[in-house]
């Protein structure tokens, strides 16, 4: 029997970010795995026309918990959802509610956070810092409390090649920052921002560092551990292969490139895509949940869930599978051929691709003005490039990431625990997962029908023959209009003709006197 399952039995879990693309697959695997446990507390923001209760039955209704029904049947009675905000400084919990969390929490998962890489210095503050902040206070008033375990992120010292397990320092203290994003307005904020993220990339990666430094100063009468997964993404096996419910990550640039919008990104083929799947992340968290309240370690530990220094697979192989798995399974209704090429990383090249990206859509948004309808590509298409901008610091990077604490775990891991809450990424198949991981953005995620693939297959040939066409009569036409003015173009024309005609009279020539 697994002894991580039977030790949440029972168990009274809190966990912040619930309704997010890893809180959703940690409740799954918990519910499936620990059918006994007591009680799941999740933090939800009241949203507008609808109530909690609706907001918790849209979850257990989705695709991903279908599975838990035949272990848990009585699966909505097992979760109890309290209204709380994190933007708000004291959650908005009301006091009834605050008071049985207190009372009663076991285990808490803290994986709440604002992953915006463009998100203000402000909000990520509040959300990655503050909150963290706060539920630490929550937690030293849990007399039941077992374990803390917090969720951060293996760039949250991406300034460092080499990153270790341990917590590194910021140049400012986390406390200064929470106190001063009190009373500064937004113009200073936003005016010192560069100076305080210094050689990190955004505001995401610093904040996140800052929340670690906060639990190490925090945790003084907690038991606590963190995990820093990299880039999360779909399923690897549990409960089944390529589910994914959000665009972070590579999910957005396989569906940008999957319907045409995204024709090349500028990255280093050779750069480690350190991807690592959600449920592997998940299997990780819960075993050091467990570990943490059954060992009690002396310190803080933390946990690198990454998969660079253990199987590692770069940009150019992972794009190469997603193309190789577009041909098979083409997204409906792609604007024009889906590829990217994996391009060097230079000012031209960059300008370049920003054209060959822009301009289709401004000739798209040209048809549909003059078709009366509202032109969307180009605003679509600016996004999509302020996106990928913001991605190319991790695509042309490698790290290396220590996992001491995270292969130690694993050999403190019965057999049965190895396979059930399996977070060995040497297993992976790449190839296999990345196909799945096309699929399930293709069917998770857009929704689309797998039954229309021929009708589509079809399509994209059509687009593909309309592509080769444009680009030969474009060249034509820019090389005929360069001859016609040009002295240096026609004498490079007369070279190559003149060259051609000999090359072929030679090879005439050397093939009669063989034979």
């Amino acid at each position: 029997m697994s002894m991580i399952a039977a030790f949440y039995s029972g168990k009274s879990i809190l966990i912040t970010g619930a309704t997010g693309f890893m809180g959703k697959v940690l409740m799954e695997k918990l519910l499936r795995t620990s059918p006994d446990l007591k009680v799941v507390y999740i933090l939800v923001r009241p949203k507008a026309g609808q109530t909690l209760q609706q907001r918790v039955f849209q979850i257990l209704n989705s695709k991903l918990f279908e599975k838990v029904k035949e272990f848990c049947p009585n699966v909505h009675e097992k979760i109890r959802a309290v209204s709380a905000d994190l933007n708000q400084n004291d959650f908005a919990i009301s006091k009834e509610d605050l008071q049985e969390l207190l009372s009663c929490t076991n285990i808490v998962f803290h994986c709440a956070a604002t992953v915006r890489f463009d998100d203000n210095l402000r909000h990520a503050v509040q959300l990655n810092v503050t909150a963290t902040q706060q539920l630490l206070l929550m937690a030293s008033q849990m007399p039941k409390l077992e374990a803390f375990i917090h969720i951060s992120t293996a760039f949250a010292n991406c300034n460092l090649k080499h990153i270790d397990e341990v917590i590194y320092p910021c140049s400012v203290e986390p406390k200064k920052i929470i106190d001063s994003m009190e009373w500064l307005d937004d113009a200073i904020i936003d005016e010192i921002t560069p100076k305080l993220i210094g050689d990190r990339p955004n505001t995401y990666t610093y904040t996140k560092a800052l929340g670690e430094m906060v639990v190490q100063q925090e945790s003084e009468n907690l038991n606590i551990a963190i995990v820093r997964p990299s880039i999360v993404g779909a399923t690897w096996q549990e409960p089944f292969p390529g589910w994914v419910d959000n665009l972070n990550g590579p999910s957005g640039l396989i569906i940008a490139a999957g319907k045409g919008f995204l024709r090349s990104i500028r990255a280093t083929p050779m750069a480690v895509a350190d991807l690592i799947p959600v449920d592997t992340v998940v299997n990780l968290t819960l075993a050091v949940g467990w570990y943490t309240a059954v060992h009690r370690p002396k310190s803080t530990l933390i946990y690198h869930c990454t998969s660079g220094n253990l199987n590692p697979c770069n940009w150019g192989k992972m794009g190469l599978q997603v193309l190789a798995t577009f041909e098979k399974v083409p997204f409906e209704r792609a604007f024009r051929r889906p590829y990217a090429d994996f391009t060097t990383n230079n000012f031209t090249t960059h300008y370049w691709n920003a054209v060959s990206h822009r301009a289709p859509a401004i000739i798209y948004d040209f048809y549909l003005r003059l078709t009366g309808r509202k032109p969307r590509m180009t605003k679509l298409m600016n996004r999509l490039l302020r996106t990928i901008s913001m991605l190319e610091y991790f695509i042309n990077r490698s790290w290396e990431w220590s996992t001491y604490n995270t292969e130690m775990l694993m050999s403190e891991l019965s057999p049965e625990d190895q396979r059930v809450f399996n977070f060995d990424v040497r297993q992976l198949n790449w190839l296999e997962y990345i196909e799945n991981y096309v699929l399930g953005v293709k069917k998770y995620l857009l929704k689309e029908d797998m039954a229309g693939i021929p009708e589509a297959r079809q399509h994209l040939r059509r687009l593909r023959n309309i592509h080769y066409l444009f680009n030969t009569a474009l060249f034509l036409i820019v090389w005929r209009l360069l001859i016609a003015r040009s002295q240096m173009a026609r004498n490079v024309w007369f070279f190559i003709v003149s060259f051609c005609y000999k090359f072929l009279s030679y090879f005439r020539a050397s093939s009669t006197l063989k034979a």
